[in-house]
């Protein structure tokens, strides 16, 4: 197919004007799926591709060719900030033709709403939470809104494939269709899907449509990445030490065929690299030597920050502008994070949208998504991200309008105390940094959707919503809109039944005297509040006191037992007080991989698979630095005396053991539930603290092979989930957890988030290798 000869006359010009001598291989797939046949597509290809204009070009040609009656095309964001920055470039495209473009969120405004109401056509831009608010509060305008709708483009479709936010939207997506009476396509936009096929039917659930995902001839990605590891005092890894020399070289080549071995591996740094590049900076002589490494360079360049929390992001900002002020220059860093308002979020975008702007921002994952902000020359990483697609999507930040992208990896870690025992020697996140790089170069590996939950919070929400949107209807009814919807194809007409009498019960529903359901007052005071539509958690903060002491605040508190990193010390988690917003805690000694507020949460088994990889082979990586280097081999010699190669488990010294079980965030916590609530009684075992999702340790009474033995008769039983569960704990996940019944609260947990399958297969893998 010709795909230029099919667009339209005016997206034709566009092109002429824009000065494109040929179309990208993403276009030319994109306009083969989309005007060759009637299914849903699926178009992922690295940022920067023009997926954007590969989806719209054939949509709005088609538009163009038959106009529709109503909102044409429905674009659904992540981000505000994503759909200001294409209102811009779609505006432009439009403009020709006539097509209307309407942005509809919080700080959009009222004038373009209205006129959208009056006259329904063209693009709609929409958050998911503007969505849930427009299903509310305009029920009736639903149908003439979109009773003709022809397409639904979802923009960064990879963040909403493991949360509720992603079931919510396609909740939402389910109830407007029929709403409407329409039946639109789907296509979704992402630069890293792990699992095409699983994404394709995500994208699709619900549609009666397959999903053609087009495979084409991309480009080759060429990355600049280097890693270097500080310890925050002196000396540093390799300071005595030799460490072989390579000649330094341009870049990895990324995206030349399906494995490494097929890949120039040429590096971004090799183990001299400090040649690559000299500091354009000198740090004060008492900086932090990580946070000096990138002040020095950082001078007279535009750069992203990127740190894994808010708490860790504005502690690096504020030593970083420390630093501007003691070698007497002007600040040149700037912050962007969730809890900021929207002013101070937006004027770091404008800053780093000006093309000759020299500033920095240190940032979380609130700039990884895909707004363009301009000619971004590098992009640090503070510590390893928890997943290959957080890594993709911030070096994607980089490398835009032609140049490659580009990532230093800053690794940071505290000497270990003289005494400190062996799991505290291993450098974790410059490991798992490792592992991230070369799970995505060697098996083009990014996690997959999260399917197999039971999701009772997004259950409870929309529930309400559809009561608060809809009125008054029987249980019957309101079973047949809410549980027919995709998300919930796991949930029982039973426990659909608890909640309904829970909520009559707690007075968030009421029943009328015709037997009908409504929004009860204690249920309008939740529906009412602007909080409502959205699914993800605010940021809640939590008095951390231990005794009369108010040691600070944390986000996301972990359950009774766990402990918390805060104010430099490590402290066990005494009692959580959800309804005061309190923690109570004690002192205790040690150190743990603090994730300060933001829980990883979601670190995928493949990862710390990779991680044993990393510390069992010799093979060198070429983007490792010179610190980095040294401190590998040392932990790799640790991890070679040790015996942790050939064991799981470790004998610490007397009754004390370590257990490394390489498994990702919930097959780990499953297991950590499995010994204590099922072997901790024949093993003698006490006082399991763990490192989430690195290592555990523990005494015992028994001897390794004894361990073995009994944690794999144990694992061979069935095992009911909640078993799993501890007596009492109500273990609330999700933002409305607090109002879903303690059972299916229960349930939720022990069968939608522990990975029990994959705990188990691990336990009786080792009891058949050791």
């Amino acid at each position: 197919m010709n795909v230029f000869a099919r667009y339209a006359p005016f997206i034709q010009d566009y092109i002429y004007r824009s000065g494109w001598q040929t179309l990208r291989g993403v276009q030319n797939a994109a306009g083969e799926a989309i005007f060759g046949s009637d299914q849903n597509v699926l178009l992922t290809a690295p940022t920067a591709s023009g997926k954007t204009e590969a989806a719209f070009f054939p949509v709005l040609s088609l538009l163009d060719e038959e106009p529709s009656r109503s909102v044409g095309v429905l674009y659904i964001a992540p981000l505000k900030a994503l759909i200001n920055d294409q209102f811009g470039r779609l505006n432009e495209l439009c403009e020709e033709a006539g097509i209307a473009v309407t942005r509809w969120h919080g700080d959009a405004a009222q004038s373009g709403k209205r006129r959208l109401l009056k006259k329904p056509s063209g693009i709609l831009q929409i958050t998911p939470e503007s969505l849930e608010s427009l299903m509310i509060n305009k029920h009736m305008e639903i149908p003439s809104l979109f009773g003709d709708l022809r397409f639904i483009v979802i923009d960064e479709i990879h963040s909403l494939l493991r949360a509720d936010r992603g079931l919510q939207t396609f909740c939402l997506i389910e109830r407007l269709c029929r709403l409407a009476g329409c039946n639109p396509r789907r296509i979704g936009l992402s630069a890293t899907i792990g699992n095409p096929e699983e994404a394709g039917k995500f994208l699709s659930a619900g549609s009666g449509r397959g999903c053609i995902i087009p495979k084409f001839e991309g480009a080759k990605e060429v990355w600049h990445l280097s890693m270097e590891h500080f310890f925050n005092t002196a000396p540093q890894a390799d300071e005595g030490k030799t460490i072989p020399e390579k000649p330094p070289a341009a870049g990895i080549t990324a995206g030349a065929g399906p494995k490494a071995s097929t890949m120039e591996e040429a590096a971004g740094a090799g183990p001299n690299a400090t040649a690559m590049e000299e500091p354009t900076d000198s740090a004060p002589k008492a900086a932090d030597p990580g946070i000096g490494y990138i002040f020095e360079h950082t001078r007279g360049k535009k750069c992203l920050i990127f740190t894994n929390s808010r708490e860790e992001c504005e502690a690096v900002c504020q030593h970083l502008r420390q630093y501007c002020e003691a070698v007497h220059e002007p600040d040149r860093f700037l912050i962007h994070h969730g809890n900021l308002s929207a002013s101070y979020r937006e004027s770091a975008e404008e800053e780093m949208k000006e093309e000759n702007s020299l500033m920095s921002v240190c940032a979380t994952a609130t700039l990884e998504l895909g707004i363009d902000i301009g000619k971004l020359e590098r992009a640090f990483q503070i510590d390893a991200p928890f997943t290959v697609s957080g890594f993709l999507q911030r070096m994607g930040r980089t490398g835009r309008r032609g140049n490659p992208s580009e990532m230093w990896f800053v690794m940071r870690e505290d000497h270990p105390e003289p005494r400190a025992m062996l799991p505290e020697m291993i450098p974790w996140y410059l490991i798992q940094g490792i592992a991230l790089v070369q799970l995505y170069l060697e098996e083009r590996f990014v996690e997959p959707p999260r399917t197999g939950r039971l999701p009772f919070s997004l259950l409870y929400h929309q529930t309400m919503s559809t009561l608060a949107s809809c009125g008054e209807m029987t249980p019957g009814e309101l079973a047949s809109r809410v549980l027919t919807l995709s998300a919930f194809h796991r949930i029982t007409a039973d426990d659909y039944r608890v909640l309904l009498r829970h909520l009559l019960e707690i007075d968030h529903i009421n029943r009328t005297e015709n037997g009908g359901l409504i929004v009860g007052i204690a249920g309008e005071r939740i529906v009412n509040n602007y909080k409502f539509y959205a699914v993800f958690q605010e940021n809640i903060e939590y008095t951390v006191r231990s005794g009369s002491e108010q040691i600070g605040t944390i986000v996301k508190p972990p359950p009774a037992g766990d402990k918390i990193a805060i104010a430099g010390r490590v402290w066990v988690v005494e009692e959580v007080d959800h309804k005061r917003r309190e923690v109570y805690c004690t002192l205790v000694k040690g150190n743990i991989p603090a994730y300060f507020g933001d829980v990883a949460g979601d670190i995928h088994t493949r990862i710390l698979e990779r991680m044993y990889g990393v510390l069992c082979e010799e093979k060198s990586y070429p983007y490792l630095m010179c610190h980095a280097v040294g401190r590998l081999s040392d932990a790799r010699e640790t991890f070679r005396k040790s015996g942790m190669a050939e064991h799981p488990l470790v004998h610490l010294g007397g009754n004390m053991w370590a257990l490394f079980p390489w498994l990702g965030s919930y097959a780990f916590l499953a297991l950590e539930r499995f010994l204590k609530i099922r072997c901790a009684g024949r093993l003698g075992l006490k006082g399991l603290n763990a490192s989430r999702p690195y290592y555990m340790q523990f005494t015992m009474k028994t001897d390794e092979t004894e361990f073995y033995r009994i944690i794999s008769e144990e694992a061979g039983k069935d095992i009911d989930p909640l078993e799993l569960v501890y007596p009492k704990e109500v273990p609330v996940f999700e933002k409305y957890d607090e109002y879903v019944p303690e059972e299916l609260v229960r349930k939720g947990f022990a069968y939608g988030v522990l990975d029990i399958e994959g705990m188990r297969d691990r336990v009786l893998s080792w009891s058949r290798e050791v």
